[in-house]
C-alpha cells in the first residue's frame, strides 16, 4: 500500500460564512469514513497563528521558514490506499467536503515506516 498526502492551500477554501458549519460536518464525515475504511494515517490543517521556526541540527533556530520559500498553511490528509485511483477518488471526496480542490501527492516507499 502506497502513502499519499492530499492538500490545500488555506486560501483557496472560499465559502460564504453561513456555510462554515456544514463544511466542517461534510469534512469531518469524510474523515470519518477513511478511518472506517482503515485508509485514514493523519490529517489536519497547520495553525496559521503559530509561526514556523527553522531548526539546524546543531539545535540553533530561526523564526520563519527556508528563505524565498512560501510558507505551507491549509489542511492535510495522508491515506495509505492500494492504487492511484483510489488516492484520486479520496482527493475528490476531499474536495467537495472542503469546496476547493486539493492537491494529490505520493510517497516514496519506505520499508522502515509504517
Amino acid at each position: 500500500m502506497t502513502k499519499y498526502l492530499i492538500s490545500f492551500p488555506g486560501e483557496v477554501m472560499v465559502f460564504p460564512e453561513e456555510d462554515f458549519e456544514s463544511v466542517v460536518e461534510a469534512s469531518h464525515a469524510v474523515i470519518a469514513e477513511a478511518k472506517a475504511a482503515g485508509v485514514y494515517v493523519f490529517g489536519g490543517g497547520i495553525d496559521e497563528d503559530v509561526d514556523p521556526v527553522l531548526v539546524a541540527g546543531d539545535g540553533t533556530h530561526t523564526e520563519g521558514t527556508y528563505p524565498g520559500q512560501k510558507m505551507p498553511n491549509g489542511g492535510y490528509t495522508i491515506l495509505e490506499l492500494p492504487s492511484r485511483e483510489a488516492a484520486l477518488e479520496w482527493a475528490a471526496k476531499i474536495a467537495v467536503a472542503c469546496r476547493c480542490p486539493q492537491e494529490l501527492r505520493q510517497f516514496h516507499y519506505d520499508p522502515a515506516s509504517r
